[in-house]
């Protein structure tokens, strides 16, 4: 195979990796599963359109990026519904879709098993005609990156740190959410205080990621509560992998799920893979059953489990 790795200089743990020594490290594994491989070191200033110009090339079949979960959520709308496959190099806070897909955490051994890898296609859920591969969220998520997004951060720890200081201010004022949803064909009116949808349910017993990327139905997980204890319960659950024991989380699979909002403000107000959007009037969710091709360890488990029907 032909392999073009793009890294992102200024991206989660490569700000302060030796790019050198992962750049030889790339060369040589891959190498000695007979691959070519390209490496370019990108500033994180140009890494999007980077990936977007080499989507239109013909001249390699995976494009390996290296950064945070923004650069993985630009290269997955770039590659998706090509022949290209997608390599993840985890150097994010969270690293959500290369824990779905099994890849290592640790840069050396990521490389390692990337190399002597299998490519399969997975899914990918679209809102409006935007992929995501984690997840689309509206309500307290988008109340918390928004206070995020306003916390001066420079490290992973420091990210990390902003984080948990963004969810102590957003429970400080609940949000509430009117909406219109439409799960498969069954309509009903919410006031919520969050919902998300999922590409592919979460997996029980950890961070809240999908566990087979190949399981065809989108996750829809409501929260109508309003008393401030619970949510906060709820939120912690969630992040230790406890939600299917929580009473006060609605959890629905689906394949289709329109979201009507008529709710003034709409910037920000959304989650699309961690970034912050515009909450349209209506926002179209579907899933698009393996259309994205990756480069995957050949050892994954989910490699041999049937497609939901």
């Amino acid at each position: 195979m032909h392999i073009l790795a793009l890294l992102n200089q200024d991206g989660g743990t490569l700000k302060t990796a030796d790019l050198d020594w992962l750049s030889a490290l790339i060369r040589d594994e891959f190498g000695v599963h007979g691959h070519e491989v390209s490496v370019e070191i990108c500033p994180g200033s140009k890494i999007v359109s980077k990936i977007e110009d080499a989507a239109k090339r013909a001249d390699f079949d995976v494009l390996l990026v290296g950064g945070g979960d923004g650069t993985v959520s630009a290269a997955v709308g770039a590659l998706y519904d090509t022949e290209t496959a997608l390599a993840i190099l985890p150097a994010g806070t969270m690293n959500l879709f290369a824990r779905t897909l099994q890849i290592p955490l640790a840069l050396e051994l990521a490389v390692k098993a990337l190399a002597g890898g299998t490519i399969t296609a997975v899914d990918v859920a679209t809102v409006n005609g935007k992929p995501f591969v984690h997840q689309f969220a509206t309500g307290l998520h988008a109340r918390m990156v928004r206070f995020r997004e306003r916390i001066a951060y420079g490290s992973r720890v420091g990210k990390m740190w902003a984080t948990t200081r963004a969810i102590a201010l957003a429970f400080r004022r609940l949000p509430k959410v009117e909406l219109v949803i439409n799960v498969d064909g069954r309509t009903e009116r919410l006031k919520c205080t969050a919902i998300a949808i999922s590409n592919n349910l979460y997996g029980s017993g950890h961070l809240p990621f999908a566990d087979n990327p190949k399981g065809g139905v989108l996750g829809v997980y409501i929260c109508t509560e309003r008393r401030l204890s619970r949510v906060a319960k709820l939120t912690l659950d969630i992040f230790t992998g406890k939600w299917r024991q929580n009473a006060d989380l609605i959890v629905k699979s689906a394949k289709h799920v329109d979201l009507a909002h008529r709710g003034k403000p709409r910037s920000n107000r959304a989650v699309r893979d961690g970034e912050l959007e515009v909450l349209d009037d209506l926002s179209k969710v579907e899933l698009h059953p393996l259309s994205l091709n990756v480069l995957v360890p050949a050892e994954a488990t989910y490699l041999d489990q049937a497609v939901v029907e």
